[in-house]
């Protein structure tokens, strides 16, 4: 599926729990929270609370996102790197 695909299906599923796979192989589990033509921001599940956004700073996961400082622990993954999505309340049956 080409980036454009991944952006119309995240806008879809904005809001609720996904699974995002990445062509290198990562996984992330979380709430789509923001997403625009480059990236989709995802908030992980069950993630710590209290802390607001304070952490050590970090270039992410994998190198795809920004963490620590001022994101709380969002992860962003750019959209051309994503190779799949699925909703995981369809796993939860």
């Amino acid at each position: 599926m080409s980036s454009c695909g991944f952006y119309e299906m995240c806008q879809r599923y904005h809001g609720r729990a996904v699974t995002v796979q990445t062509k290198d192989g990562g996984v992330y589990r979380g709430y789509i929270r923001e997403v625009d033509r480059r990236q989709v921001v995802i908030e992980p599940i069950g993630r710590p609370r209290g802390l607001g956004g304070f952490g050590y700073g970090g270039f992410g996961i994998r190198g795809y996102g920004f963490g620590g400082y001022g994101y709380g622990g969002y992860q962003r993954i750019a959209l051309g790197a994503i190779a799949g999505i699925a909703l995981l309340s369809l796993f939860f049956w």
